[in-house]
């Protein structure tokens, strides 16, 4: 689409990267065991949670009840965590990259981005994150970074590992995959939608996305829509235990008119969703049994505190 005014356009543009920005704080979270350096599986009940968010918040725990505040050294948004190769590694903007070996003392490393960068994580020996306009940088250690060519100037919301494959998710329908962080493949997902989650669990990657879309995918190439039945815009995936849990949240406004023509009447409706599914195939609608923001959901123990968005586990 485009703008007859540029600056309208640039103007629109950097609204809707904003808006992304906040819906990811909202709806993310990432969970890692150590034991198995995946994005969604518990294998260890001990060790350590760390959770991160906004304006540098960093947070541990040892049993996801009880929380240590953190020094980040950084004032800005944390989007994502991940854990690998002995190492946490947290990402956000701008172009932030920090590492810690014990998830108590962090360490900045060099990025080479300015930009959003919204997911990483760790696999086949590689952390990958990936960001804005296409953006995806790799690491061996997380302490030095090489970008990679993306082949797309869309922006990249979450990245997981599985099946010995690489998935990122996106703006309009995208989706690449690649099998070791450095060659992209850009894959038909059949939607035009913004997708803002991945995992992988039991062979299947689940994506989800804007008006309840939810894809699934056996190899990260070729992709099936699946009905999750819903509208609400699911923020969130992820597998443990023999299930896929995804949620999402939305808020509807009305307005109604009085015959005095006085201030109408402002109704504001929230919605909160949770859907389960032990195939990814076939969902069932789950009572959360609350109206406030559900923020994301990764498998695992404990607690994710109010206002952070991304967590781990070291086990």
């Amino acid at each position: 689409m485009g703008f007859p005014n540029p600056l309208i356009g640039n103007i629109v543009r950097h609204i809707l990267i904003i808006l992304i920005s906040i819906f990811l704080l909202l709806f993310s979270s990432i969970f890692i065991s150590c034991s198995k350096s995946s994005d969604d599986v518990l294998t260890s009940s001990t060790g350590l949670f760390v959770t991160v968010g906004v304006s540098g918040t960093i947070l541990t725990s040892s049993d996801g009840t009880s929380w240590d505040n953190r020094t980040s050294g950084t004032t800005e948004g944390l989007y994502g965590v991940t854990y690998g190769n002995g190492l946490f590694v947290t990402v956000g903007y701008p172009g932030t990259i920090l590492t810690s070996p014990e998830g108590t003392t962090w360490t900045e490393r060099t990025s080479g981005t300015s930009g959003y960068l919204f997911g990483v994580t760790y696999g086949n020996g590689t952390f990958v994150t990936v960001g804005w306009n296409g953006t995806i940088l790799t690491s061996t250690d997380g302490n030095s970074w090489t970008k990679r060519i993306s082949g797309t100037s869309e922006y990249l919301n979450r990245v997981t590992y599985g099946n010995s494959t690489f998935v990122t998710v996106g703006w309009n329908g995208t989706i690449l995959t690649s099998s070791d962080g450095t060659s992209w493949t850009e894959r038909t997902s059949g939607t035009t939608t913004f997708l803002y989650g991945v995992t992988y669990g039991n062979g299947l990657f689940v994506v989800v996305g804007r008006n309840g879309t939810i894809l699934t995918s056996s190899d990260g190439i070729s992709w099936t829509s699946r009905t999750s039945g819903t509208s609400n815009s699911l923020g969130g995936v992820t597998y443990g235990n023999g299930t896929f849990v995804t949620v999402g949240y939305s808020i509807t406004s009305s307005s109604t008119s009085t015959s005095d023509n006085s201030t109408p009447t402002i109704t504001t409706e929230k919605s909160t969703t949770t859907l389960t599914s032990s195939d990814g195939v076939t969902w069932t609608l789950r009572d959360s049994g609350t109206s406030n923001e559900l923020r994301g959901r990764d498998g695992g123990l404990g607690r994710n505190p109010p206002h952070l968005f991304g967590w781990n586990l070291m086990g």
